[in-house]
């Protein structure tokens, strides 16, 4: 892990984790993509964690006021089922199908809001069981190649939140879900020395950033910044789908 070109890409994942816990989540689903020019997509996830955990408190501390309570209870359960489902079934599943699948999954949604351009002017309550399936899902594909943002935004973007409290649901959403991934990714030997080394590097990088997502947030008219999410996560997702089947 060395030379000009993986530093470029790492440095460039690094910010992409940083601005997506400053409140832009589908930005931090470039990251792993992006470090997986130089690197199997399998490193590439196992070097990024602790560098989404270290953003994850200070994207915890700029969002600890906006948050949607009833989200993150359902989320919670959901996510710890999916991350457990996740490990149980590592050795077994493709990568290759999970991300062509989390890709459909995302152009359709993403789709889907560019062609009915509906907007909510009133948040509508948050239903369990659809929370507890959509947050399953962006568990397991979190913990596969964290790329937990297009079934979460599937549940959540139709609620009507404020985008700070969009932002900030999100963010601690997916810092729990980040922190539950260290013991079964150390487990599976995708967390070692090296790679702890290399991501202490970047993380004065991503923390930087952090506050830069932040700021993008709070200056962005809120119908740009969903219209911004939604255009992200339709460019993400095709670029899933395009990794997927390259893999196959």
């Amino acid at each position: 892990m060395d030379g000009a070109f993986f530093w470029t890409v790492a440095v460039l994942a690094a910010i992409f984790v940083g601005m997506g816990k400053g409140g832009l989540p589908v930005v931090a689903m470039l990251a792993v993509p992006t470090l997986a020019l130089a690197m199997s997509p399998v490193a590439a996830a196992g070097l990024l964690l602790p560098v989404y955990v270290l953003s994850d408190i200070f994207g915890l501390y700029a969002y600890r006021q906006s948050f949607n309570g009833r989200v993150l209870a359902i989320m919670v359960v959901a996510m710890t089922i999916g991350v457990t489902i996740g490990y149980f079934s590592a050795a077994r599943v493709s990568e290759a199908w999970v991300t062509i699948i989390i890709g459909v999954i995302g152009v359709v949604f993403a789709l889907n809001l560019l062609i009915r351009r509906q907007v909510q002017s009133e948040p509508r309550r948050a239903e369990v069981v659809p929370g507890l399936f959509w947050g399953a899902i962006a568990g397991f594909t979190s913990f596969v190649s964290h790329s937990g943002g297009p079934p979460y935004q599937v549940y959540t973007q139709p609620l009507g939140m404020s985008k700070a409290m969009y932002a900030g649901t999100a963010t601690i959403a997916f810092a729990y879900v980040n922190a539950i991934k260290l013991i079964p990714y150390y487990a599976l030997g995708q967390i070692n020395l090296q790679s702890l080394e290399t991501a202490a590097l970047l993380m004065p990088v991503a923390a930087v950033s952090v506050f830069t997502g932040v700021r993008l947030v709070n200056w962005l008219p809120e119908r740009v910044f969903f219209q911004l999410v939604t255009w992200a996560l339709l460019a993400v997702s095709v670029k899933l789908i395009w990794d997927g089947a390259v893999a196959i």
